[in-house]
C-alpha cells in the first residue's frame, strides 16, 4: 500500500462519506426520498441538501473562493428554520443530487489550491479564522454524521444496511439471522432494564 499525504489522506474520507451519502439515495422513489421517518423530520434528500450548504459555507465562502452560480435559496436571504434539511416538491432530485455534485467539485478545487494552513474566515461564530485543515476536518465529520443518519433512514425505508452497496461491513445475515439478533439486543435489555420493564 502507497503512503499517501496528509491531504489527501483527508480527501479520500470525505469523499467516502459524499458518496455513501448518495448511494443511500439509490433505488427510492421521489416519496422515499423526502418523507420524514424521525419526529424531527430527518429524510435523505435533506440531508444532502444540508451538507450541499455545508460545503458551500466551510470551503467557498470562508475562503473566499465564490461557487459560480447563485446559491440556493434555502441557503440564503430569509427562509424559515430547517429549510435545508427537507425538499419542496417542486426541488427535483436531480438538481439536488447535482448541486451537491458540483459544489463538491469546487470544494475539491479549493482544497487543491490551497495548503492545508491557509486561513480562511467564516461568516459567523467566536472563531471565525479556520485553516483549512480544520474545515477538512469539519466537513469529513458533518458529512459521516449525516452519512450515518442517512443510514439508518434508509434502513428505515427498505432494509438496506451498510457502508457500501456490497454491504461487506455488515454481518452476512438473512432476513431471519436479523430477526433473532434483534430479539436477543431487545432480550439483553429488558434483562438490564430490570423488573419493571415491560
Amino acid at each position: 500500500m502507497a503512503i499517501t499525504d496528509e491531504k489527501t489522506d483527508l480527501r479520500i474520507y470525505l469523499q467516502d462519506a459524499r458518496d455513501v451519502l448518495l448511494w443511500k439515495l439509490d433505488g427510492l422513489s421521489e416519496y422515499d426520498l423526502r418523507r420524514p421517518l424521525t419526529p424531527t423530520g430527518t429524510n435523505l434528500l435533506g440531508l444532502v441538501k444540508h451538507v450541499t450548504g455545508a460545503e458551500v459555507l466551510y470551503f467557498a465562502d470562508t475562503f473566499g473562493r465564490p461557487l459560480g452560480e447563485p446559491a440556493p435559496v434555502w441557503f440564503t436571504g430569509e427562509v424559515e428554520p430547517n429549510a435545508d434539511l427537507w425538499a419542496r416538491a417542486d426541488e427535483s432530485t436531480e438538481e439536488i443530487v447535482g448541486r451537491y455534485r458540483r459544489v463538491w467539485a469546487h470544494s475539491d478545487a479549493v482544497i487543491e489550491e490551497l495548503p492545508l494552513d491557509a486561513v480562511g474566515k467564516l461568516p459567523f461564530g467566536d472563531r471565525p479564522e479556520q485553516t483549512l485543515h480544520r474545515v477538512l476536518v469539519h466537513m469529513i465529520a458533518e458529512t459521516h454524521r449525516h452519512a450515518g443518519h442517512a443510514d439508518l433512514v434508509r434502513e428505515l425505508v427498505d432494509g438496506a444496511v451498510g457502508q457500501r452497496p456490497d454491504g461487506i461491513n455488515t454481518a452476512p445475515g438473512d432476513a431471519d439471522w436479523w430477526r433473532a439478533h434483534h430479539a436477543r439486543v431487545e432480550s439483553a435489555a429488558r434483562e438490564a432494564g430490570g423488573p419493571g420493564v415491560a
